[in-house]
């Protein structure tokens, strides 16, 4: 990725992670030597930090890390931040749900976030293990933003005290102009372009009111996949989310759980435990289920009644019984010319009196229904007659409305009151939005 398009790319992190990024990576486009000794000693630790992949299976858990930075590909930031990369996580949620050896996932998660590009790709790796093997969301210190993305696509997501974070739900997006410092360097770029919005938001100038909606839009539209996503994960409204979760705030402890954000607070082992005993029982039902697989229904109930005779001679007995009286009650509905449809009905086993009654119902219907298309047939031909004027046409339900023309019509209301002076909540404008569009 090169630095402009990290520069100017959608993120879900935590601001002050996105502002120190962007300023080591606006350093580089200027020209200016990186001090390793200086960003070291400013990040408390050394550069040479790859990408942390891969797991660790302790006790029957593959306990797979979701740490740092987080980033599609990773390159300087893994340095800077010892980031992960969600295409490697990826692979290895995987390869932990077909490892032999592990019985339940957890993912471990401290991270402020990171870019867009390859989180929504986490997320669908993690709800399509979900089911296979117990999953799990460990907060070790902090999960925001696309961390919280993926996070919450876990079956439960836990903190390991109250004062670790979870939240930033929202999508943020900058414009770098730098036609002043090639200005300064003696070069003009000129770019010819095809298409109304192709550049719309070039780097190469300051950023028209065109330019800003484009990015505006870019950045509602990846909100509103955030926030669906995070509703599907933690099987709430998406109204719940905007309402509670996704105001852009981080959540401490106890108010993460208020939120809906995590489900509770314990520690590593308890969780570990919890999820193999919850592995433990679904191998005995699959277990279960495949003995049963191996033998037909009658050689179940066969086997059933010669280890159980008393049981089974009281069930034939009763059975029997039922089986008269659901006969008479189906040969009671019997009606003139449906004697075969009654013969038909007492005899599948199945069919109730009252099931037998619609049936004949049904066919005495049909049998009239025919009788009078003979005789309409046979009848001389009608009175010609005027026809009815037609009925107004009904108009269309109106659509719901989509996320995007929510926020857009939120985003106008929050405005007008602002510049009327008055102050309103964004969820409030949120509800009016709704309101207004569904009017």
């Amino acid at each position: 990725m090169a630095i402009i398009d990290v520069l100017n790319s959608p993120w879900a992190i935590r601001p002050d992670r996105m502002e120190e990024i962007h300023a080591i990576y606006a350093a580089r486009m200027r020209g200016d030597e990186l001090d390793v000794a200086v960003i070291e000693a400013r990040i408390g630790k050394p550069l040479n930090n790859p990408p942390a992949q891969g797991y660790e299976v302790r006790d029957g858990a593959a306990l797979i890390p979701l740490q740092g930075v987080l980033g599609q590909r990773m390159n300087m930031m893994s340095n800077i931040s010892g980031g992960t990369s969600t295409e490697l996580f990826s692979r290895d949620v995987r390869q932990a749900a077909a490892d032999p050896a592990v019985k339940s996932i957890i993912l471990m998660v401290d991270s402020p976030g990171g870019t867009v590009a390859g989180t929504q790709t986490a997320v669908e790796s993690v709800r399509a293990v979900r089911g296979v093997k117990p999953v799990a969301t460990f907060v070790e210190g902090m999960m925001a933003s696309a961390a919280a993305w993926i996070g919450t696509a876990a079956d439960v997501v836990v903190m390991d005290s109250a004062t670790a974070q979870a939240g930033s739900i929202g999508v943020v997006a900058t414009h770098t102009d730098v036609s002043k410092q090639q200005e300064a360097l003696g070069v003009k770029t000129t770019e010819i372009v095809a298409g109304k919005y192709k550049r719309a938001a070039s780097q190469y100038g300051a950023l028209t009111e065109t330019g800003q909606q484009v990015i505006q839009d870019q950045v509602d539209y990846l909100y509103s996949l955030f926030v669906a996503d995070v509703a599907e994960n933690r099987g709430v409204s998406t109204d719940q989310v905007l309402s509670d979760m996704a105001d852009g705030r981080m959540f401490i402890g106890q108010q993460a759980i208020d939120a809906g954000l995590v489900d509770r607070i314990t520690s590593l082992e308890t969780l570990i435990s919890e999820l193999n005993a919850s592995a433990d029982q679904q191998d005995q039902r699959l277990q279960l289920s495949a003995s049963f697989s191996m033998e037909s229904p009658s050689q179940l109930a066969a086997s059933w009644a010669a280890e159980n005779p008393d049981a089974a001679a009281l069930l034939r007995a009763e059975g029997g019984a039922v089986e008269r009286d659901r006969i008479a009650a189906v040969r009671a509905q019997s009606m003139p010319g449906h004697e075969a449809l009654i013969d038909q009905l007492a005899a599948d086993g199945n069919t109730s009196g009252p099931e037998a009654a619609v049936q004949v119902l049904a066919a005495e219907r049909a049998l009239r229904a025919n009788q009078s298309a003979v005789r309409l047939a046979e009848s001389p031909e009608p009175v010609a007659f005027a026809p009815a004027p037609e009925a107004p046409a009904v108009q269309a339900e109106k659509p719901e409305p989509t996320p995007l023309e929510i926020a857009r019509e939120a985003r106008r209301i929050h405005g007008e009151e602002a510049a009327a002076g008055r102050q309103i909540a964004f969820t409030d404008a949120v509800a009016q939005a709704q309101s207004n569009l569904s009017a």
